[in-house]
């Protein structure tokens, strides 16, 4: 049985039976029925039908979002944003996808050859909570605009979202079976990438995770495209604004309550500017309101889950025991739900939880850099790899310094984002593939050679 809970208050709000073994057969044989003549649909049909659920993701933004703040707690404008944002994503494939896989031709000695990309089949989409639509929808545009069917394993604290993504796509007219979602514990996830009907998949989730089903999707020989955790530095170079840094490293910290992989973490400050610029920051941070999310003048919200919350406090105890400075915030909030205050960590050093970890939720760890070279080893010292921030008064330098970051996106004087048309990844614990853009669309296809004589 799945549960959702709502995080603000932990009261239950209703329980979904899993899917059995024979209703998960069914629904896999029925997304290889609907591959086998969706693939046959050509870009304009695919683009019709991906306009209808952009259309009704508009219409029906308010239950949507209302949807997601009861289930995982993120604060309601932000998931009205986030059901914007996936119809954005929509049109965005309707109306390029031709366009981004068109047939190639190639002069060779044939009379005619050329490379087509062609759908692999129906993908295992395993999702996250914390963007509960908008992981699923920035996979799905391009993937189902590519020819493929899509497998929804969403995570279990949001099965009521799970099954609604589902049904948005059945209104909007999609054929049954383009869209499934299954309502399985992860514990049979091995069992699903194992399975024939599965042609390869994708997940959003941990580090620990993605070695899980990396390691499953390599026995098959399935293609994997792996979006995992972040710990991404907020570079404060000595020639930026620490004030206007300050304030956009509190954002940046807490959007969608700090439970986001690319929510800045660790925040890198050379140390001419950083006694301002942390005294700044804490100020900005105090001053976030945080409560309840249905609220619309709420900043910050609960975490997901309890879990989620004492490994949160956890990171924060161990690094200040490490000898870390506790400036605000630290301890949990006396109250029904699972709330964590902003807080600021100064004096973070590697080795400490709050630099060598992901933190979950709306901790910053602040770390002082001799020079700009310094800051630069620093933001590398990770096994994570996937967005990282500078802040400079000079673009062109913060643009020379973007090749020497390890880290899959790199923005100057702006916060990390995902946006349709650039390219979603990271490397080294972060994952690898990509999501959205050209670049994403390409990545559950089979580039195929024809040469004719």
């Amino acid at each position: 049985m799945m549960r959702a809970v709502n995080p603000a208050t932990g009261a239950l709000i209703r329980e979904y039976p899993e899917h059995g073994e024979d209703e998960v057969a069914e629904r896999l044989a029925q997304a290889e029925r609907a591959f086998a003549s969706w693939r046959r649909f050509d870009f304009e049909e695919r683009a019709g039908y991906l306009t209808s659920v952009a259309d009704l993701l508009r219409e029906n933004q308010a239950d949507f979002a209302r949807l997601m703040t009861e289930e995982m707690g993120k604060t309601v404008t932000a998931a009205e944003s986030e059901v914007d944002k996936c119809a954005w994503a929509c049109d965005f494939y309707a109306e390029n996808a031709a366009r981004f896989l068109p047939a190639e031709t190639v002069a060779t000695d044939a009379g005619k050859s050329f490379v087509r990309y062609d759908p692999l089949g129906p993908v295992l989409a395993i999702m996250p909570w914390n963007f509960p639509f908008w992981q699923f929808f920035r996979f799905a545009a391009p993937t189902l605009m590519a020819g493929n069917v899509a497998l929804l394993k969403h995570a279990a604290n949001v099965p009521g979202t799970a099954l609604a993504i589902e049904a948005a796509f059945r209104e909007a007219g999609f054929p049954e079976g383009v869209v499934t979602t299954l309502l399985v514990s992860s514990e049979r996830v091995k069992g699903l990438i194992g399975d024939p009907a599965v042609r390869a998949v994708t997940l959003t989730g941990s580090d620990r995770a993605g070695m899980e089903v990396a390691a499953e999707a390599g026995r098959r020989l399935k293609k994997t495209v792996l979006e995992l955790g972040g710990s991404d530095p907020f570079i404060v170079l000595a020639d930026a604004d620490p004030s206007e840094a300050a304030r956009q490293a509190a954002r940046a910290r807490t959007v969608n309550s700090g439970q986001s992989c690319i929510a800045a973490k660790r925040f890198i400050v050379e140390e001419e500017i950083a006694g301002r610029f942390e005294d700044e920051f804490v100020q900005a941070m105090e001053g976030l309101a945080v409560g309840d999310p249905m609220d619309r003048a709420i900043e910050v919200g609960p975490l997901a889950r309890q879990d989620l919350l004492d490994s949160l406090d956890d990171q924060v105890r161990r690094t200040v025991d490490a000898g870390a400075r506790l400036r605000t915030g630290g301890q949990r909030l006396p109250r029904d739900g699972w709330f964590y205050p902003p807080t600021v960590l100064t004096g973070v050093e590697p080795g400490m939880a709050a630099f060598d970890e992901e933190t979950f939720g709306p901790v910053a760890a602040v770390i002082r850099a001799r020079d700009t070279a310094h800051a630069v080893e620093l933001a590398n010292r990770s096994n994570f790899g996937l967005g990282a921030s500078i802040w400079t008064g000079d673009a062109s330098r913060g643009e020379h310094l973007a090749a020497e970051i390890d880290a899959g996106m790199v923005f100057v004087n702006g916060a990390v984002k995902s946006d349709p048309r650039l390219p979603f990844g990271g490397i080294k614990h972060s994952g690898y593939g990509r999501e959205l853009s050209e670049v994403g669309i390409r990545e559950f296809v089979n580039t195929k050679t024809v040469w004719i004589k």
